[in-house]
């Protein structure tokens, strides 16, 4: 009995340390399971850029995993300050607002080298989307960029295609705004505005402090 009683003494704590191993390895298991734990339950958040304007501010959402080119791109130069002092240069009421790419003087700046075209992964230029412009050379892209104030799903597969990399989640009445603004020839480029449409900063901000993710706004009626 003694004998009994000693060895069942040192069962027991034998027993809880099994016990104990086996919360700690079910607990490992949940962890690693991505949908479970909550680091892998949040997803990542697309990096967001803030524009502010002579004419007012807008926030773009961008796609890094439908468009990762045109996306790293795009916040290089956003990073190395190069869209402050640029300005919308070209601007179509009826297709898209462009700029990144001229000073107010319309002298283009020096970019760096261009990227391959990126399309055909389920993006369409729909009105308040961002893409990338270009010359007629499908991989020409730089710093340049538009916003669809309208759809233009033609440029899906117009020339090869053009680029979409995010869209426009808050501000689309100031997008309107550069819309409606006058334009006129100025030297070799036409479309441009009248008054300087000036890109005072765009720059990246915390994803929690965007605007809720929204469809644009219709486009007004003319």
């Amino acid at each position: 009995m003694s004998q009994q009683h000693t060895m069942t003494n040192g069962a027991r704590p034998l027993s809880l340390l099994l016990s104990a191993l086996c919360v700690a390895m079910m607990s490992l298991s949940a962890w690693a399971n991505p949908g479970d734990a909550p680091a892998a339950q949040a997803k990542a958040e697309s990096p967001v850029v803030r524009f502010e304007t002579s004419l007012g501010g807008f926030t773009v959402e961008l796609y890094p995993e439908k468009a990762p080119i045109s996306v790293a791109n795009f916040l290089r130069y956003v990073d190395g300050g190069f869209y402050a002092g640029t300005i919308f240069h070209r601007v179509i009421s009826g297709f898209m607002i462009q700029g990144g790419g001229f000073t107010p003087d319309m002298v283009k700046k020096d970019t760096n080298a261009p990227i391959p075209l990126e399309v055909g992964k389920g993006l369409s230029n729909l009105r308040g989307t961002l893409a990338m412009a270009r010359t007629s050379d499908p991989n020409s892209a730089t710093s340049q960029f538009f916003v669809n104030v309208v759809n233009n799903r033609r440029l899906d597969n117009l020339g090869g295609g053009y680029a979409v990399f995010g869209k426009v989640i808050e501000g689309m009445e100031v997008v309107d705004k550069i819309r409606a603004t006058p334009t006129a020839r100025k030297g070799q480029y036409g479309d441009v505005p009248v008054e300087t449409v000036l890109i005072k900063s765009a720059q990246r901000v915390k994803a929690n402090k965007k605007a809720p993710t929204a469809q644009p706004a219709p486009a007004p009626q003319k």
